[in-house]
Protein backbone atom coordinates (compact mmCIF):
# COMPACT_ATOMS: atom_id res chain seq x y z
CA UNK A 1 0.00 0.00 0.00
CA UNK A 2 3.05 2.19 -0.42
CA UNK A 3 5.14 3.93 2.10
CA UNK A 4 8.25 1.90 0.85
CA UNK A 5 10.78 0.73 3.13
CA UNK A 6 13.34 -2.17 3.51
CA UNK A 7 10.68 -4.56 3.90
CA UNK A 8 9.23 -4.02 0.05
CA UNK A 9 12.77 -3.55 -0.78
CA UNK A 10 13.49 -7.14 0.07
CA UNK A 11 10.49 -8.26 -1.82
CA UNK A 12 11.42 -6.50 -4.77
CA UNK A 13 14.84 -7.66 -4.87
CA UNK A 14 13.62 -11.52 -4.22
CA UNK A 15 10.97 -10.94 -7.39
CA UNK A 16 14.17 -9.62 -9.46
CA UNK A 17 16.43 -12.98 -8.94
CA UNK A 18 17.23 -14.62 -12.15
CA UNK A 19 14.91 -17.69 -12.09
CA UNK A 20 15.03 -20.61 -14.49
CA UNK A 21 12.92 -19.20 -17.27
CA UNK A 22 15.58 -16.07 -17.02
CA UNK A 23 15.35 -12.67 -15.57
CA UNK A 24 12.04 -11.75 -14.58
CA UNK A 25 10.78 -7.58 -14.90
CA UNK A 26 9.28 -6.78 -11.52
CA UNK A 27 6.47 -4.44 -11.41
CA UNK A 28 5.42 -2.60 -8.41
CA UNK A 29 1.69 -2.19 -7.31
CA UNK A 30 0.76 0.78 -5.06
CA UNK A 31 -2.70 0.98 -3.70
CA UNK A 32 -4.26 2.25 -0.82
CA UNK A 33 -7.07 -0.15 -0.57
CA UNK A 34 -10.61 0.97 1.04
CA UNK A 35 -12.04 -2.14 1.37
CA UNK A 36 -9.39 -3.37 4.32
CA UNK A 37 -9.99 -0.70 6.33
CA UNK A 38 -12.00 -0.84 9.55
CA UNK A 39 -14.44 2.47 9.92
CA UNK A 40 -12.48 4.32 12.51
CA UNK A 41 -8.89 2.68 11.00
CA UNK A 42 -6.11 5.10 9.51
CA UNK A 43 -7.07 5.51 5.81
CA UNK A 44 -7.43 9.35 5.48
CA UNK A 45 -3.91 9.74 7.20
CA UNK A 46 -2.01 6.67 5.96
CA UNK A 47 1.03 7.70 4.56
CA UNK A 48 1.49 8.37 0.98
CA UNK A 49 4.44 9.54 -1.45
CA UNK A 50 3.95 8.46 -4.71
CA UNK A 51 7.23 10.11 -6.00
CA UNK A 52 9.32 8.35 -3.06
CA UNK A 53 7.78 4.92 -3.52
CA UNK A 54 8.84 4.95 -7.18
CA UNK A 55 12.30 5.69 -6.49
CA UNK A 56 12.98 3.42 -3.36
CA UNK A 57 11.27 0.59 -5.70
CA UNK A 58 13.55 0.92 -8.66
CA UNK A 59 16.65 1.29 -6.63
CA UNK A 60 15.45 -2.25 -5.72
CA UNK A 61 15.02 -3.44 -8.82
CA UNK A 62 11.68 -2.81 -10.62
CA UNK A 63 11.15 -1.79 -14.12
CA UNK A 64 7.70 -0.41 -13.22
CA UNK A 65 4.75 0.94 -10.92
CA UNK A 66 1.67 0.23 -11.11
CA UNK A 67 -0.64 3.07 -9.05
CA UNK A 68 -4.46 2.79 -10.04
CA UNK A 69 -6.91 5.49 -8.66
CA UNK A 70 -9.91 4.25 -6.98
CA UNK A 71 -11.50 5.01 -9.88
CA UNK A 72 -9.68 2.64 -12.32
CA UNK A 73 -10.08 -0.04 -9.32
CA UNK A 74 -13.88 0.38 -8.72
CA UNK A 75 -15.12 1.67 -12.35
CA UNK A 76 -18.82 1.57 -10.58
CA UNK A 77 -17.96 2.71 -7.27
CA UNK A 78 -17.00 0.35 -4.39
CA UNK A 79 -20.45 -0.61 -3.76
CA UNK A 80 -20.42 -2.59 -7.07
CA UNK A 81 -17.05 -4.24 -6.87
CA UNK A 82 -17.63 -8.10 -6.66
CA UNK A 83 -16.65 -8.96 -3.42
CA UNK A 84 -14.40 -12.22 -2.81
CA UNK A 85 -14.80 -14.02 0.65
CA UNK A 86 -12.08 -15.74 1.99
CA UNK A 87 -12.95 -19.08 4.48
CA UNK A 88 -14.41 -18.05 7.61
CA UNK A 89 -11.81 -20.65 9.24
CA UNK A 90 -8.83 -18.54 7.85
CA UNK A 91 -10.60 -15.10 8.15
CA UNK A 92 -12.61 -14.90 11.30
CA UNK A 93 -9.73 -15.39 13.69
CA UNK A 94 -6.29 -13.94 14.78
CA UNK A 95 -6.60 -10.19 13.38
CA UNK A 96 -9.57 -11.11 12.13
CA UNK A 97 -11.37 -10.94 14.92
CA UNK A 98 -10.95 -7.43 15.88
CA UNK A 99 -10.91 -6.19 11.86
CA UNK A 100 -13.68 -7.46 10.43
CA UNK A 101 -14.29 -7.31 6.55
CA UNK A 102 -10.58 -6.78 6.43
CA UNK A 103 -9.43 -9.96 4.61
CA UNK A 104 -12.26 -9.98 2.45
CA UNK A 105 -11.66 -6.12 1.45
CA UNK A 106 -7.79 -7.30 0.98
CA UNK A 107 -8.73 -10.51 -1.33
CA UNK A 108 -10.51 -8.78 -3.51
CA UNK A 109 -8.44 -6.12 -4.87
CA UNK A 110 -5.48 -8.74 -4.81
CA UNK A 111 -7.51 -10.76 -6.96
CA UNK A 112 -8.40 -7.20 -9.21
CA UNK A 113 -4.68 -6.34 -9.18
CA UNK A 114 -3.64 -10.29 -9.86
CA UNK A 115 -6.19 -9.56 -12.86
CA UNK A 116 -5.39 -6.26 -14.33
CA UNK A 117 -1.18 -7.20 -13.99
CA UNK A 118 -1.47 -10.85 -14.61
CA UNK A 119 1.82 -11.78 -13.23
CA UNK A 120 3.55 -15.19 -13.22
CA UNK A 121 5.07 -14.43 -9.82
CA UNK A 122 3.42 -12.37 -6.51
CA UNK A 123 5.88 -12.06 -4.05
CA UNK A 124 4.59 -10.81 -0.76
CA UNK A 125 6.33 -10.77 3.11
CA UNK A 126 5.64 -13.35 5.23
CA UNK A 127 4.91 -10.72 8.04
CA UNK A 128 1.43 -10.89 7.19
CA UNK A 129 1.46 -14.73 7.78
CA UNK A 130 -2.01 -14.60 8.15
CA UNK A 131 -2.78 -12.84 5.00
CA UNK A 132 -0.54 -15.15 2.94
CA UNK A 133 -2.33 -18.26 4.44
CA UNK A 134 -5.48 -16.53 2.76
CA UNK A 135 -4.17 -15.68 -0.19
CA UNK A 136 -2.46 -18.97 -0.99
CA UNK A 137 -5.94 -20.10 0.05
CA UNK A 138 -7.88 -17.78 -2.18
CA UNK A 139 -5.14 -18.50 -5.37
CA UNK A 140 -6.21 -22.37 -4.76
CA UNK A 141 -9.32 -22.14 -4.43
CA UNK A 142 -10.29 -19.76 -7.80
CA UNK A 143 -7.19 -21.50 -9.98
CA UNK A 144 -5.54 -18.61 -10.83
CA UNK A 145 -2.56 -18.95 -12.96
CA UNK A 146 0.00 -17.17 -10.45
CA UNK A 147 2.76 -18.61 -8.20
CA UNK A 148 2.12 -16.70 -4.67
CA UNK A 149 5.69 -17.01 -3.15
CA UNK A 150 6.82 -15.35 0.91
CA UNK A 151 10.10 -13.68 1.58
CA UNK A 152 10.76 -13.99 5.13
CA UNK A 153 10.13 -11.00 7.59
CA UNK A 154 12.75 -7.60 7.41
CA UNK A 155 13.18 -6.32 10.80
CA UNK A 156 15.31 -3.05 11.84
CA UNK A 157 18.59 -2.94 14.55
CA UNK A 158 15.82 -3.56 17.45
CA UNK A 159 14.23 -6.70 15.89
CA UNK A 160 11.26 -4.77 14.96
CA UNK A 161 9.24 -5.63 11.76
CA UNK A 162 9.53 -2.99 9.31
CA UNK A 163 5.77 -1.28 8.87
CA UNK A 164 4.51 1.68 6.67
CA UNK A 165 2.79 2.29 9.69
CA UNK A 166 6.21 2.12 12.45
CA UNK A 167 6.42 5.97 11.24
CA UNK A 168 3.58 6.95 13.46
CA UNK A 169 5.61 6.09 16.25
CA UNK A 170 7.44 8.26 18.54
CA UNK A 171 11.14 7.37 19.92
CA UNK A 172 10.01 6.02 22.90
CA UNK A 173 7.06 4.25 21.56
CA UNK A 174 9.46 2.61 19.01
CA UNK A 175 11.68 1.19 21.84
CA UNK A 176 8.53 -0.10 23.53
CA UNK A 177 7.15 -1.58 20.15
CA UNK A 178 10.48 -3.65 20.13
CA UNK A 179 9.27 -5.66 23.06
CA UNK A 180 6.75 -7.31 20.78
CA UNK A 181 9.61 -9.48 19.20
CA UNK A 182 11.48 -9.80 22.13
CA UNK A 183 8.72 -11.52 23.75
CA UNK A 184 7.71 -13.85 21.10
CA UNK A 185 11.72 -14.55 20.85
CA UNK A 186 11.77 -15.20 24.12
CA UNK A 187 8.57 -17.79 24.12
CA UNK A 188 10.38 -19.62 21.36
CA UNK A 189 12.45 -20.44 23.59
CA UNK A 190 10.72 -21.44 26.40
CA UNK A 191 8.73 -23.55 24.51
CA UNK A 192 11.93 -26.14 24.21
CA UNK A 193 11.18 -26.60 27.58
CA UNK A 194 6.78 -25.95 28.26
CA UNK A 195 5.48 -26.43 24.86
CA UNK A 196 2.41 -25.79 26.42
CA UNK A 197 -0.18 -23.22 24.39
CA UNK A 198 -1.29 -21.85 28.04
CA UNK A 199 2.06 -21.10 29.18
CA UNK A 200 3.51 -19.61 26.27
CA UNK A 201 0.17 -17.29 25.63
CA UNK A 202 0.33 -16.27 29.45
CA UNK A 203 4.13 -15.52 29.41
CA UNK A 204 3.76 -13.23 26.51
CA UNK A 205 1.20 -11.25 27.72
CA UNK A 206 2.59 -10.24 30.76
CA UNK A 207 6.11 -9.08 28.94
CA UNK A 208 3.48 -7.04 26.56
CA UNK A 209 1.99 -5.62 29.18
CA UNK A 210 4.58 -4.89 31.45
CA UNK A 211 6.31 -2.67 29.01
CA UNK A 212 3.05 -0.93 28.78
CA UNK A 213 1.81 -2.28 25.38
CA UNK A 214 -1.79 -3.32 25.15
CA UNK A 215 -2.40 -6.82 23.67
CA UNK A 216 -4.71 -7.51 21.50
CA UNK A 217 -4.80 -11.22 21.07
CA UNK A 218 -1.69 -13.94 21.57
CA UNK A 219 -2.42 -17.23 20.18
CA UNK A 220 -0.51 -20.66 19.26
CA UNK A 221 -2.20 -21.71 16.37
CA UNK A 222 -1.34 -24.40 13.54
CA UNK A 223 0.61 -22.66 10.81
CA UNK A 224 -1.17 -23.60 7.37
CA UNK A 225 -4.99 -23.83 8.86
CA UNK A 226 -4.77 -21.44 12.07
CA UNK A 227 -6.56 -23.87 13.89
CA UNK A 228 -6.36 -23.24 17.79
CA UNK A 229 -3.35 -25.80 19.35
CA UNK A 230 -2.94 -26.77 22.81
CA UNK A 231 0.06 -27.03 22.83
CA UNK A 232 3.51 -26.85 19.86
CA UNK A 233 2.94 -29.37 17.68
CA UNK A 234 4.65 -29.57 14.14
CA UNK A 235 4.90 -26.80 12.48
CA UNK A 236 3.33 -24.15 14.57
CA UNK A 237 3.05 -20.31 14.72
CA UNK A 238 3.22 -17.65 17.85
CA UNK A 239 1.20 -14.80 16.60
CA UNK A 240 0.27 -11.55 18.96
CA UNK A 241 -1.28 -8.28 18.01
CA UNK A 242 -0.51 -5.26 20.26
CA UNK A 243 -1.42 -1.78 20.61
CA UNK A 244 1.60 1.22 20.95
CA UNK A 245 1.06 4.88 21.24
CA UNK A 246 -1.29 5.23 17.85
CA UNK A 247 -0.32 2.02 16.06
CA UNK A 248 -1.09 -2.00 16.05
CA UNK A 249 1.67 -3.84 15.57
CA UNK A 250 1.41 -7.78 14.53
CA UNK A 251 4.49 -10.01 14.67
CA UNK A 252 4.70 -13.95 15.09
CA UNK A 253 6.97 -16.40 15.49
CA UNK A 254 7.60 -20.06 14.28
CA UNK A 255 8.10 -22.97 16.60
CA UNK A 256 9.11 -26.78 15.21
CA UNK A 257 9.18 -29.75 16.96
CA UNK A 258 12.17 -31.08 14.48
CA UNK A 259 13.66 -30.14 10.80
CA UNK A 260 11.64 -29.99 7.93
CA UNK A 261 11.06 -33.42 6.07
CA UNK A 262 10.47 -33.26 2.38
CA UNK A 263 9.33 -36.63 0.76
CA UNK A 264 9.40 -37.16 -3.09
CA UNK A 265 7.75 -40.01 -4.53
CA UNK A 266 7.06 -41.69 -8.54
CA UNK A 267 7.91 -44.35 -10.37
CA UNK A 268 11.16 -45.41 -11.98
CA UNK A 269 12.93 -42.84 -14.42
CA UNK A 270 11.12 -40.06 -13.27
CA UNK A 271 14.31 -38.21 -12.45
CA UNK A 272 13.91 -37.95 -8.58
CA UNK A 273 17.78 -38.53 -7.92
CA UNK A 274 18.76 -35.58 -9.50
CA UNK A 275 16.43 -33.05 -8.78
CA UNK A 276 16.44 -34.23 -5.28
CA UNK A 277 19.88 -33.76 -4.51
CA UNK A 278 19.94 -30.47 -5.91
CA UNK A 279 17.35 -29.70 -3.62
CA UNK A 280 18.89 -31.09 -0.84
CA UNK A 281 21.96 -28.50 -1.58
CA UNK A 282 19.72 -25.65 -2.16
CA UNK A 283 17.58 -25.85 1.00
CA UNK A 284 20.38 -26.93 3.49
CA UNK A 285 19.00 -30.56 3.84
CA UNK A 286 20.26 -34.06 3.97
CA UNK A 287 19.84 -36.02 0.71
CA UNK A 288 18.17 -39.22 1.73
CA UNK A 289 18.17 -41.63 -1.38
CA UNK A 290 15.94 -44.87 -0.38
CA UNK A 291 15.71 -46.16 -3.89
CA UNK A 292 19.81 -46.46 -3.59
CA UNK A 293 19.49 -48.43 -0.01
CA UNK A 294 17.31 -51.06 -1.91
CA UNK A 295 19.46 -51.26 -5.31
CA UNK A 296 22.57 -51.52 -3.21
CA UNK A 297 21.13 -54.08 -1.41
CA UNK A 298 19.86 -56.03 -4.14
CA UNK A 299 23.39 -55.41 -5.59
CA UNK A 300 24.71 -57.31 -2.66
CA UNK A 301 22.02 -59.90 -3.12
CA UNK A 302 23.34 -60.61 -6.33
CA UNK A 303 26.96 -61.04 -5.42
CA UNK A 304 25.90 -63.03 -3.13
CA UNK A 305 25.05 -65.60 -5.83
CA UNK A 306 21.39 -65.77 -4.31
CA UNK A 307 18.22 -65.63 -5.82
CA UNK A 308 16.61 -61.85 -5.60
CA UNK A 309 13.42 -63.80 -5.94
CA UNK A 310 13.83 -66.02 -2.61
CA UNK A 311 12.82 -64.87 0.54
CA UNK A 312 14.35 -67.52 3.32
CA UNK A 313 18.17 -66.22 3.26
CA UNK A 314 17.07 -62.49 3.60
CA UNK A 315 16.89 -61.86 7.73
CA UNK A 316 20.17 -63.50 8.21
CA UNK A 317 21.69 -61.69 5.31
CA UNK A 318 19.89 -58.09 6.50
CA UNK A 319 21.41 -58.49 10.09
CA UNK A 320 24.76 -58.08 8.27
CA UNK A 321 24.10 -55.42 5.88
CA UNK A 322 24.96 -51.73 6.47
CA UNK A 323 24.15 -49.42 4.14
CA UNK A 324 25.52 -45.37 4.41
CA UNK A 325 26.04 -42.40 2.69
CA UNK A 326 28.84 -40.48 2.57
CA UNK A 327 28.29 -36.55 3.56
CA UNK A 328 28.62 -33.61 1.44
CA UNK A 329 27.83 -33.34 -2.09
CA UNK A 330 31.33 -33.65 -4.37
CA UNK A 331 32.30 -33.89 -8.21
CA UNK A 332 30.79 -37.38 -8.29
CA UNK A 333 28.00 -36.20 -6.16
CA UNK A 334 26.61 -38.44 -2.70
CA UNK A 335 28.27 -41.75 -2.85
CA UNK A 336 26.62 -44.45 -1.64
CA UNK A 337 28.30 -47.76 0.43
CA UNK A 338 27.24 -51.50 1.55
CA UNK A 339 29.39 -52.51 3.87
CA UNK A 340 32.00 -49.53 3.34
CA UNK A 341 32.33 -50.79 -0.31
CA UNK A 342 31.28 -47.85 -2.39
CA UNK A 343 28.30 -48.91 -5.22
CA UNK A 344 27.78 -45.45 -6.26
CA UNK A 345 27.93 -46.78 -10.03
CA UNK A 346 27.50 -50.34 -10.19
CA UNK A 347 23.53 -49.83 -8.15
CA UNK A 348 22.66 -48.63 -11.77
CA UNK A 349 23.44 -51.23 -14.03
CA UNK A 350 20.57 -52.85 -15.90
CA UNK A 351 21.04 -56.49 -13.86
CA UNK A 352 20.57 -54.23 -10.50
CA UNK A 353 17.31 -52.04 -12.16
CA UNK A 354 15.87 -55.98 -13.57
CA UNK A 355 15.97 -57.14 -9.92
CA UNK A 356 15.27 -54.26 -7.45
CA UNK A 357 11.90 -54.04 -7.85
CA UNK A 358 11.59 -57.62 -7.10
CA UNK A 359 13.65 -57.55 -3.74
CA UNK A 360 11.88 -54.21 -2.41
CA UNK A 361 8.42 -56.36 -2.61
CA UNK A 362 9.96 -58.62 -0.15
CA UNK A 363 8.16 -57.65 3.50
CA UNK A 364 11.40 -58.41 5.59
CA UNK A 365 13.48 -56.19 2.95
CA UNK A 366 10.80 -53.21 3.31
CA UNK A 367 10.62 -53.45 6.91
CA UNK A 368 14.42 -53.48 7.76
CA UNK A 369 15.70 -50.22 5.35
CA UNK A 370 11.80 -48.34 6.44
CA UNK A 371 13.30 -48.60 9.89
CA UNK A 372 17.14 -47.94 9.53
CA UNK A 373 15.27 -44.88 6.97
CA UNK A 374 13.19 -43.24 9.49
CA UNK A 375 16.09 -43.72 12.36
CA UNK A 376 18.41 -41.08 9.76
CA UNK A 377 14.84 -38.69 9.86
CA UNK A 378 14.21 -39.27 13.44
CA UNK A 379 15.63 -34.98 13.89
CA UNK A 380 14.31 -34.23 10.77
CA UNK A 381 16.36 -31.84 8.16
CA UNK A 382 16.37 -34.11 4.78
CA UNK A 383 14.71 -34.63 1.68
CA UNK A 384 13.87 -38.58 0.90
CA UNK A 385 12.73 -39.91 -2.67
CA UNK A 386 12.21 -42.88 -3.53
CA UNK A 387 8.31 -45.31 -3.97
CA UNK A 388 7.01 -44.92 -0.74
CA UNK A 389 8.52 -42.00 1.24
CA UNK A 390 5.33 -39.81 1.70
CA UNK A 391 3.16 -42.96 2.39
CA UNK A 392 5.13 -45.53 4.37
CA UNK A 393 8.69 -44.00 5.73
CA UNK A 394 7.73 -40.16 6.46
CA UNK A 395 3.90 -40.09 6.36
CA UNK A 396 4.41 -36.87 8.57
CA UNK A 397 6.56 -34.78 6.20
CA UNK A 398 5.95 -31.30 6.09
CA UNK A 399 6.04 -31.25 2.08
CA UNK A 400 5.04 -34.45 -0.34
CA UNK A 401 5.72 -34.60 -3.94
CA UNK A 402 4.83 -37.17 -6.45
CA UNK A 403 7.19 -36.77 -9.21
CA UNK A 404 6.38 -38.41 -12.80
CA UNK A 405 6.76 -38.71 -16.35
CA UNK A 406 5.32 -40.06 -19.12
CA UNK A 407 6.51 -43.55 -20.33
CA UNK A 408 7.87 -42.87 -23.24
CA UNK A 409 9.92 -39.50 -21.81
CA UNK A 410 11.15 -42.08 -19.07
CA UNK A 411 12.11 -44.48 -21.64
CA UNK A 412 14.19 -41.72 -23.53
CA UNK A 413 15.92 -40.59 -20.15
CA UNK A 414 16.90 -44.23 -19.65
CA UNK A 415 18.62 -44.52 -22.70
CA UNK A 416 20.53 -41.07 -22.38
CA UNK A 417 21.80 -42.11 -18.84
CA UNK A 418 22.72 -46.14 -20.21
CA UNK A 419 24.51 -44.22 -22.79
CA UNK A 420 26.53 -41.77 -20.71
CA UNK A 421 27.33 -44.81 -18.18
CA UNK A 422 28.79 -46.73 -20.95
CA UNK A 423 26.22 -49.27 -21.03
CA UNK A 424 24.60 -50.86 -23.51
CA UNK A 425 21.06 -49.22 -25.09
CA UNK A 426 18.30 -51.57 -25.81
CA UNK A 427 15.79 -50.34 -28.22
CA UNK A 428 13.61 -47.43 -26.79
CA UNK A 429 10.69 -50.10 -27.37
CA UNK A 430 11.96 -52.65 -25.01
CA UNK A 431 12.54 -50.16 -22.06
CA UNK A 432 9.18 -48.70 -22.65
CA UNK A 433 7.94 -52.19 -21.39
CA UNK A 434 10.44 -52.39 -18.93
CA UNK A 435 9.43 -49.12 -17.53
CA UNK A 436 5.59 -50.13 -17.60
CA UNK A 437 6.17 -53.62 -16.27
CA UNK A 438 8.38 -52.06 -13.56
CA UNK A 439 5.39 -49.63 -12.69
CA UNK A 440 2.85 -52.63 -12.60
CA UNK A 441 5.18 -54.31 -10.23
CA UNK A 442 5.55 -51.37 -8.13
CA UNK A 443 2.22 -50.33 -7.79
CA UNK A 444 0.91 -53.67 -7.17
CA UNK A 445 3.17 -55.51 -4.53
CA UNK A 446 1.49 -56.28 -1.12
CA UNK A 447 4.04 -54.58 1.22
CA UNK A 448 4.45 -50.63 0.73
CA UNK A 449 3.19 -49.91 -3.32
CA UNK A 450 3.79 -47.39 -5.14
CA UNK A 451 0.85 -44.86 -4.56
CA UNK A 452 0.68 -41.15 -4.89
CA UNK A 453 -0.29 -40.07 -0.74
CA UNK A 454 -3.27 -37.89 -0.62
CA UNK A 455 -1.60 -35.01 0.43
CA UNK A 456 0.81 -35.08 -1.95
CA UNK A 457 1.35 -32.79 -4.85
CA UNK A 458 2.34 -34.30 -8.65
CA UNK A 459 4.73 -32.58 -10.80
CA UNK A 460 4.71 -34.17 -14.37
CA UNK A 461 7.89 -33.01 -15.48
CA UNK A 462 7.33 -34.05 -19.02
CA UNK A 463 9.43 -31.63 -21.06
CA UNK A 464 10.74 -29.78 -18.16
CA UNK A 465 14.26 -28.53 -17.88
CA UNK A 466 15.96 -29.78 -14.34
CA UNK A 467 15.93 -26.29 -13.23
CA UNK A 468 12.50 -25.55 -13.87
CA UNK A 469 11.60 -28.87 -11.41
CA UNK A 470 13.81 -27.94 -9.17
CA UNK A 471 12.30 -24.45 -8.76
CA UNK A 472 8.85 -25.90 -8.74
CA UNK A 473 10.15 -28.06 -6.25
CA UNK A 474 11.35 -25.27 -4.10
CA UNK A 475 8.02 -23.45 -4.64
CA UNK A 476 6.40 -26.18 -3.20
CA UNK A 477 8.45 -26.45 -0.13
CA UNK A 478 8.07 -22.92 0.33
CA UNK A 479 4.12 -23.32 -0.03
CA UNK A 480 4.46 -25.51 2.89
CA UNK A 481 7.80 -24.20 5.01
CA UNK A 482 7.99 -20.63 5.52
CA UNK A 483 11.43 -19.05 5.12
CA UNK A 484 11.42 -17.86 8.43
CA UNK A 485 11.35 -21.39 10.39
CA UNK A 486 14.11 -22.53 7.52
CA UNK A 487 15.74 -20.26 5.88
CA UNK A 488 18.10 -21.16 2.75
CA UNK A 489 21.49 -21.48 3.38
CA UNK A 490 24.05 -18.43 2.09
CA UNK A 491 25.55 -19.58 -1.03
Amino acid sequence: MGAVHQGHQQLIRRAAEPRSNGVPSVIVSVFVNPLQFGRDEDFDRYPRDLDRDGDLAAEAGAQALFAPSLGEMFPQGEAEITRILPPASLGDRLCGLSRPGHFEGVATIVCRLIALVRPQRLVMGEKDWQQLVILRRVVADLGLNVILEGCATVRGPDSLACSSRNRYLSQTEAATAAVLPQALAQAALDSRSDPRAAALIFAVRARLEAAGLRPDYVELVRAHNLAPLQRVDGLTLLAAAAYCGPSRLIDHVFLMTRAPIVAIDGPAGAGKSTVTQALAKRLGLLYLDTGAMYRALTWWIQRQGMDPADASGLPALLASVQITFSEGFGAGGQRVLINEIDVSEVIRSPEVTAAVSTVAAHACVRETLTRQQQAMGQRGGLVAEGRDTGTAVFPDADCKVFLTATVSERAWRRAEDLRVRGFSVPPLVELEHQIAERDRMDASRAVAPLIQADDAVELVTDGLAVEAVIQALVDLFRSRVPEEAWPEPFT
